[in-house]
């Protein structure tokens, strides 16, 4: 009985949905190369889902809280010092928030998430190498086509100078986008090496290639010479080999880690020791003495301190999003484009009931995850893995945000916010499986 009922959801799936999910695949494979082209091509697969499953859409319980949350931030704005900067920051966020709402209707299978997986992978090839030749060919070339269509800049030596950025025009921009497609391209990496080790001699070509990608990737992420995304990437090995239960390989990559961590922040006696085998590109990058003199203003705890006492000031509305800038600029006379965490900015210049909204919202698709991960019946064994991966992602993200702000970048958020969207519809599909099984028994 219930195997007919997911034969006919999965019949239905194919034959309603199957070209608007690959004009939504098309549109992730470029959209590193092409925003706009990326940007279109994934407002008209929303617009096409909202039409088609509107009635579903606005049943779900989770998109009235996305619903209230953009009154408030609209309210937000509504009361900033600067209306025009604050209305346009609702563009920021708005959008995504239906670009999530259509996408978690749209994507419920975990051919889907592997697809995903695939098209992330590829995608990053070509900035990958863009950004490879930036760094050690010295290329350097701005690159338009019919305006912005495709438009491409290569700073020579990379932004900042000596660290790669490829086309995101800054190194930690790249570095977060990166980390991202190296978490989720990770899983299907193991999902594969797993084939293979059954003797699935068609895995073996796959395999290969992401072993290769997944090698590129990891060079450049270590190019960006970004604390921040080094720190979530080993995390994600650590979370992996957890997950598998690689015991050795955990050991392994601690000791490490403490190695480098030693060499960075021990006393000196013991860090000297620990820095003969440790390269200072690592060590003197943790504890900036690559980077010595810094001003205070430019300090990641000058400016969360900045943004909490701005938080404190208006505690309901906030300042207006996009304030931020102008505010610290007045105060520390240093231009500054955020704080360097998502939190502590939307506190700012939206107010706590927003943010505790949001992260309210945000909370519960990942607990709701990571208990359809661990309690669901009907997750294939083989599923388990790549829906681990995308959980993994979201929480790499969070990891990110704690630390810098990766919505001013149209490729990177409306990646992340497909990411939720993959989780949430494979969340309420299965649950539904689980709830009608339920009531069968």
């Amino acid at each position: 009985m219930l195997g007919a009922s997911l034969n006919k959801v999965s019949d239905y799936f194919k034959s309603r949905w199957r070209s608007s999910w690959n004009y939504s695949l098309w549109a992730l494979l470029i959209f590193p190369l092409s925003p706009l082209l990326g940007a279109v091509t994934v407002g008209f697969v929303s617009l096409i889902t909202w039409l088609k499953q509107s009635r579903k859409i606005n049943r779900r319980p989770l998109n009235w809280g996305f619903a209230l949350l953009s009154l408030l931030l609209i309210v937000s704005a509504g009361f900033a010092d600067d209306k025009t900067a604050a209305f346009l920051g609702l563009f920021n966020l708005l959008p995504f928030f239906l670009l999530f709402v259509a996408h978690s209707a749209l994507i419920q299978t975990f051919v889907q998430l592997r697809q995903m997986a695939w098209v992330l992978v590829i995608g990053s090839i070509p900035v990958v190498i863009l950004g490879l030749g930036q760094l050690f060919l010295g290329w350097s070339f701005k690159f338009q086509f019919v305006w912005v269509v495709l438009s491409w800049t290569i700073r020579p030596g990379g932004n900042p100078p000596g660290r790669i950025a490829s086309l995101f025009l800054h190194a930690n921009t790249f570095a977060a986008y990166l980390v991202i497609v190296f978490i989720i391209g990770l899983g299907l990496w193991l999902e594969n090496y797993q084939q293979l080790r059954a003797k699935s001699q068609e895995s073996f070509l796959p395999f290969l290639f992401l072993t290769v990608a997944m090698i590129t990737n990891f060079i450049a992420l270590i190019f960006t010479n970004s604390r921040n995304g080094w720190a979530i990437a080993i995390f994600a090995c650590l979370a992996y080999a957890l997950y598998q239960g690689w015991r050795i390989l955990v050991g392994g990559v601690a000791a490490i880690v403490s190695s480098v961590l030693l060499a960075a922040f021990a006393p000196s006696p013991v860090a000297q020791f620990f820095r003969q085998y440790v390269p200072a590109f690592f060590w003197a990058r943790l504890n900036d003495d690559m980077y010595p003199d810094r001003p205070v203003a430019l300090m990641r705890k000058t400016q969360w301190g900045f943004a909490w006492s701005l938080a404190q000031e208006h505690p309901l509305t906030g300042w207006g999003l996009r304030s931020f800038s102008r505010l610290y600029k007045a105060q520390m006379q240093i231009p500054l484009g955020h704080p360097h965490n998502f939190f502590l900015m939307l506190s700012a210049e939206t107010g706590f009931p927003s943010t505790l909204l949001f992260c309210a919202l945000l909370a519960w698709i990942l607990i709701t995850g990571i208990q359809l991960l661990r309690k669901s019946k009907h997750i294939n064994t083989e599923d388990r893995l790549i829906f681990f991966s995308y959980l993994l992602a979201f929480v790499g993200w969070m990891l990110l945000n704690t630390v810098d702000v990766t919505l001013f970048d149209f490729r990177l958020n409306a990646l992340s916010w497909i990411i939720f969207a993959a989780i949430c519809g494979v969340i309420h599909r299965y649950n539904q499986y689980d709830k009608l099984a339920s009531h069968q028994n």
